[in-house]
């Protein structure tokens, strides 16, 4: 079997150096036909991608998103370099980048400090005014009593403002087109836009902008910059490595071409399935760049070798493919069978990617062993023949391990089994913050939010009432307010925003703002009546739909974490819900969701399912090296 294999090899030869201008013109027209699928190529700028449809995370806060406000957010951070936000001239940035914020495309909601909707009583009346109206004339006095209520009002302090005074946040809701990455793009670049005519106008002023709709835009803007700087740079320090290794400038260009024409049939292959690229599957180049290389060295290596010791050229081609068809044959499958396990994957991008790069690592090997020597036949190749043998460093190596075998054994033995024990060290983690660098304007605003402001992570909670209205039971207030106090008494939970607040501050307002009332009402028509004439007086787009659904029969918890890890988020939300059925047994239950929680469930799901995959990936790759060592033996 052996020799009918090198016979084969040696015939498919000389077949592609008989007819190597055909095989070259082949080559190129199939490497373009399948190139023009790239225009079809586009970058998804929605998170939501990295889930599938049957996702129960995604699903879940799909049906929160369908019932209350889009959270979809992108959130202004201010500082000044020195001293507290509540000054005249800080005030007004607030109130300006609050007004400049309805311009932002797509935007339906702003909230800030400075619009912040504050109940009082006037007499008999209650008046819901916007909390700094006019900042020009504005006392000490007028100052203080802004910061006192700003900090005292569990809806602002540690949301919109820091209890330390100094940083503040202009929240703004967006309600964009799904996966739609020119919308996403256009809310986000003009919110930059305000940001940096804010901190040019004033230079002792910080701003960062953070939120999910940045989070959506970074993805593709970060794998965009990666393509046109990290690529360019790696084709570069190949070309340098590869005329170092080869000494040929002919192997080096050859081997640069078979890797541009993996590429190019891959990214088109996947631009005619209909992919979309996102960060994993944008690493599909580089991958199938370092599978292309691979393959082209082990043929080029062995046909300079034959050459340097006195084989003519197409004499080196047919020996270098007898020696290396069936070892790159083998490295082609193992490895396509490896890409394909990600199949298994929860998240569909490690599909793409897996996919991908496969047909880049078949289309690979179809080039180094059909267009490559096609190549090396009709370009000129110089070697410079050996005189004399000598020994190379890895035929030295060789020797070595060779004369050493028993002690190198044990030895790698013992290293591995040292180094195996501290598997049970890794933890599983997957905050999509770190997602990306530190260089990224994202993850450093992200970062400064988190160290300034409040949490950069949520969970979110449609917390269900008994019937229509039944938000205003004071039995569903009471388990409500008590699981909002239950969240705050977590070290990991930073704020908790619950319309209890809300209902607590108008009946106080509504008995004269005496704080002996800043209580729950304890009557469900009154209860109804304070909601209601609350909204009735709330202005366009401050509404209560962010938190109360349309018949009043449920309402919305969003609890902001540190930056606690995944397995904390996931415990957080298992607690929550089973809190939920202790405590109000029958009565009220709910599951936490929203994009943080999906994240903190996808790399546990994705373990669990990549352990299937990567099991038959073994499995099969076994067998493959099973059946090639068969061969071997069998003549």
């Amino acid at each position: 079997m052996s020799n009918f294999m090198d016979r084969l090899s040696v015939n498919y030869a000389k077949g592609i150096i008989r007819w190597r201008w055909l095989v070259l013109l082949v080559s190129i027209l199939a490497a373009v036909g399948a190139a023009s699928g790239m225009q079809k190529l586009s970058f998804t700028s929605d998170y939501r991608v990295f889930f599938g449809d049957d996702n129960p995370q995604l699903n879940a806060f799909e049906s929160l998103q369908d019932v209350y406000t889009k959270t979809d957010n992108i959130l202004f951070v201010l500082k000044p370099n020195n001293g507290k936000i509540f000054t005249p001239q800080w005030l007004q940035v607030v109130q300006d980048v609050t007004e400049e914020s309805w311009q932002i495309p797509y935007s339906i909601r702003v909230d800030s400090i400075t619009n912040f909707q504050h109940t009082e009583a006037v007499g008999d009346d209650l008046t819901v005014a916007d909390l700094v109206e006019e900042t020009g004339g504005l006392s000490q006095v007028g100052l203080d009593r802004i910061e006192q209520i700003a900090l005292t009002e569990p809806a602002l302090a540690k949301r919109i403002i820091s209890a330390d005074s100094t940083t503040t946040g202009i929240q703004v809701t967006l309600q964009l087109p799904p996966d739609d990455a020119i919308a996403l793009n256009e809310a986000v670049s003009f919110a930059e836009n305000i940001a940096a005519t804010i901190e040019a106008a004033n230079p002792e002023l910080e701003v960062a902008i953070t939120g999910l709709a940045p989070l959506s835009n970074a993805f593709p803007t970060a794998s965009m910059a990666d393509m046109s700087t990290l690529t360019p740079l790696m084709f570069l320090v190949i070309i340098v490595f590869l005329v170092a290794f080869l000494r040929s400038f002919t192997g080096t260009i050859g081997t640069l071409i078979v890797t541009i024409f993996s590429v190019m049939v891959a990214m088109g292959t996947a631009g005619y399935m209909g992919m979309k690229l996102t960060p994993p599957s944008a690493m599909a180049p580089t991958i199938i760049l370092t599978i292309a290389i691979a393959d082209c060295v082990h043929i080029l290596v062995t046909m300079f070798h034959e050459m340097r010791h006195g084989k003519d050229k197409r004499d080196a081609i047919v020996e270098s493919l007898r020696v290396n068809m069936q070892p790159v044959f083998l490295t082609s499958l193992t490895t396509v069978i490896g890409f394909l396990s990600l199949n298994f994957s929860e998240a569909p991008p490690f599909h793409d990617l897996g996919n991908i790069a496969a047909i880049g690592v078949v289309a690979a090997w179809i080039f180094s062993i059909a267009f490559l020597p096609a190549f090396i036949a009709v370009a000129p190749v110089r070697v410079k023949q050996v005189t004399e043998e000598k020994f190379t460093a890895m035929e030295r190596l060789g020797e070595f391990v060779i004369s050493h075998r028993t002690k190198l054994l044990l030895g790698m033995g013992l290293i591995v089994v040292g180094t195996s024990s501290f598997i049970s060290k890794i933890e599983l983690d997957d905050r999509f913050i770190e997602y990306f660098d530190t260089s990224v304007p994202f993850r450093v605003d992200s970062d400064f939010t988190r160290d300034n402001l409040t949490g950069v992570y949520q969970v979110e909670f449609s917390i269900d009432a008994e019937n229509s209205g039944g938000v205003a039971s004071p039995v569903y207030l009471a388990h409500l307010e008590d699981f909002a106090n239950w969240l705050r008494a977590k070290p990991e939970v930073v704020h908790v925003n619950s319309i209890t607040d809300i209902l607590k501050r108008l009946n106080k307002s509504m008995h004269g703002d005496d704080e002996t009332w800043y209580k729950l009402p304890e009557e469900r028509d009154l209860a109804a009546q304070y909601l209601l004439l609350y909204e009735m007086s709330l202005p366009y787009g401050l509404d209560l739909n962010s938190q109360i659904n349309i018949d009043k029969s449920a309402s919305r918890m969003t609890v902001t974490l540190d930056n606690v890890s995944s397995n904390d988020m996931r415990n957080i939300a298992l607690e929550s819900t089973q809190w939920l059925r202790d405590n109000a047994p029958g009565y009220m239950e709910a599951d936490g969701s929203g994009a943080s929680v999906m994240f903190a469930h996808l790399a546990d799901r994705n373990i669990k399912s990549m352990l299937m995959g990567t099991a038959l990936a073994f499995v099969l790759i076994s067998l493959s090296l099973i059946f090639a060592a068969l061969l071997r033996f069998v003549e």
